[in-house]
């Protein structure tokens, strides 16, 4: 059963587990499952894989295929000048190795502290938080390429990342392999750019602190959210964040003013569109924090409107249902249409 291999406790049993520690062992379970399908297109889908869990939702009938188990760990840092370039294998847990480069006295990472899963998601996911997002850092992304059955480097520009977005995403022709990440020599932090974190830290936005005390502040913040895992805490088993917050067009953006008497969240970007906060419109669209179905094992989180949260007895098809009750009843209420963060294995929105 997968639901063991996902932070969500949820999915249902894979055709085969194949853990792969290495590279070449990674490679080699792909090349094996991919040989059993005759038609090149159809190729990518025999196998998907599968490291921290933290940002998938697995079908309870589970996924027909093989699931590679990626294991393989480790980082080698190598410093120029006032930068060190950390390469880190895909499986790698991430949040030591967050720590790790902190203890190293190395800068970049230090707000992406506590967040659960893989380096190898990172990239992905184009993974941030607190101000900070891994396409700001990565220099390289190893992968092998299953279409042409070799192991390629892909540099940033062709990462196309954006928010909570890269060209890995929703495309499993390409498996990341590892990662590396450019990092400043440094004791303190880069500028702390989100306005909640600079206050925890008495500092002024755009300043810097020292290392240790961002992570602390960090993993502060998380906790009170819910947002790391703790076997203690109910709310701990959710993919973090399930929807991503919406970007609208400028004219999308004056309908939902129309639509609303208090101005929500918001943050314009240069080519005039508007990020705004998901969680903003989920609750103001009655679902509040804790809000669940009775009897279905899932809810939002008493912590985090953005986490759904499976209760200890839920299934992947109550959370989903959940989740198009909550989609829905936003799209009524102001016109937005919400979309999922976490890869959704063998089951849809």
């Amino acid at each position: 059963m997968l639901d063991s291999y996902t932070t969500l406790r949820l999915g249902g049993p894979a055709a085969e587990l194949i853990e792969a520690s290495s590279a070449e062992e990674i490679v080699a379970a792909l090349q094996k499952a991919d040989a059993t399908n005759h038609a090149p297109d159809d190729a990518v889908i025999s196998a998907f894989v599968l490291a921290g869990g933290s940002n998938v939702v697995v079908a309870d009938a589970g996924f027909p295929g093989i699931v590679v188990l990626l294991r393989n760990r480790g980082f080698s840092v190598r410093r120029e000048g006032e930068r060190a370039i950390v390469r880190v294998e895909a499986g790698q847990q991430w949040d030591e190795l967050v720590a790790s480069t902190l203890s190293e006295g190395l800068a970049g990472l230090e707000c992406l502290s506590g967040i659960p899963g893989s380096a190898g998601a990172t990239p992905i996911q184009n993974v941030g938080a607190y101000g900070q997002e891994v396409a700001e850092t990565i220099t390289a992304v190893r992968v092998y390429d299953r279409h042409a059955g070799e192991i390629v480097t892909i540099g940033p520009d062709e990462c196309c990342f954006g928010y909570r977005k890269s060209i890995f995403k929703h495309n499993p022709r390409f498996v990341v392999l590892s990662v590396d990440f450019s990092l400043a020599v440094s004791t303190r932090s880069m500028p702390i750019r989100y306005a909640e974190l600079a206050r925890v830290l008495g500092v002024a936005p755009g300043e810097r602190a020292e290392l240790t005390r961002v992570r602390e502040a960090v993993l502060a913040l998380r906790a009170g959210k819910g947002m790391v895992l703790d076997a203690a805490d109910p709310d701990t088993y959710s993919v973090g964040s399930f929807f991503t917050n919406p970007v609208l067009t400028g004219d999308e953006y004056v309908a939902l003013r129309g639509r609303v008497s208090v101005e929500p969240p918001a943050w314009p970007a240069p080519d005039g569109s508007v990020k705004v906060s998901a969680a903003w419109l989920i609750e103001r669209a009655g679902f509040a924090k804790g809000y669940a179905d009775v009897g279905a094992g899932v809810g939002i989180s008493t912590k985090h409107t953005l986490a759904l949260t499976n209760r200890g007895t839920g299934t992947t098809s109550a959370l989903l249902d959940l989740a198009r009750e909550i989609r829905d009843g936003v799209r009524y209420r102001f016109g937005v249409v919400l979309h999922p963060e976490p890869v959704l294995i063998n089951c849809s929105l």
